[in-house]
């Protein structure tokens, strides 16, 4: 994983991948918010990194294993709309577009506090 230090996020958000998402993948600490594990479970599909998307999904609805397109470029998130989702629930929904060469997905997805981390549980394709 070199040479991504100074690089800015993925995410979207003005920070480096190190300061923003790069801390919740390295798993020293977890998402405070819905809206950032989102964030940082689109880094982990830009990055390819399966174990942080498997290990930040809902112990139900957890896929047994996952196999991401290595052609699949990634090229930007817009988030749209969230409820709830912070520190003080125990649920939230994010809205978002994730943008990649050819296409983009929206998508309204559903997480969930598990032994205090957020989690993914699902999401429903909007048109």
């Amino acid at each position: 994983m070199g040479g991504m230090t100074s690089r800015t996020c993925p995410c979207g958000l003005p920070r480096s991948y190190d300061a923003c998402c790069g801390r919740f993948h390295a798993g020293t600490t977890g998402a405070p918010t819905a809206e950032l594990l989102m964030r940082s479970r689109y880094s982990a599909f830009v990055q390819g990194d399966t174990g942080y998307l498997l290990r930040t999904w809902h112990p139900r609805t957890r896929p047994e294993r996952l196999d991401l397109d290595p052609r699949m470029r990634w090229t930007g998130l817009e988030i749209l709309d969230s409820t709830d989702g912070s520190a003080f629930h125990t649920t939230g929904t994010v809205t978002f577009r994730a943008s990649y060469r050819g296409g983009s997905l929206h998508e309204r997805s559903r997480f969930e506090r598990v032994d205090g981390a957020w989690v993914y549980v699902d999401g429903e394709f909007l048109d």
